[in-house]
């Protein structure tokens, strides 16, 4: 027999919201996942690439974070930080 720890098995209803935008320097399609299991945070979802992030408003405002948590360039990043804050 399998011993395990389980921290958490929850389930909850959450909103999703699918954004397709097509930018001057790329194309984002984007879910963005409402949950009260992230702290008021959303999870952004790339459905391109798969990377995602858990985050809020402000960590979108910093182009430096996109550029690491999705493997984006800065002019990419810099659209996102346009694109986000008022989704998330």
């Amino acid at each position: 027999m399998i011993e395990e720890d389980v921290m958490y098995d929850e389930q909850e209803t959450t909103e999703t919201r699918f954004v397709g935008i097509l930018g001057q320097v790329g194309r984002y399609d984007l879910a963005i996942t409402k949950s009260a299991h992230f702290f008021g945070k959303s999870l952004v979802t790339n459905l391109t690439t798969g990377r995602s992030g858990v985050l809020d408003r402000t960590d979108c405002e910093s182009s430096e974070l996109l550029m690491h948590v999705f493997h984006v360039s800065a002019e990419e990043a810099k659209e996102l930080c346009i694109i986000l804050p008022d989704r998330v």
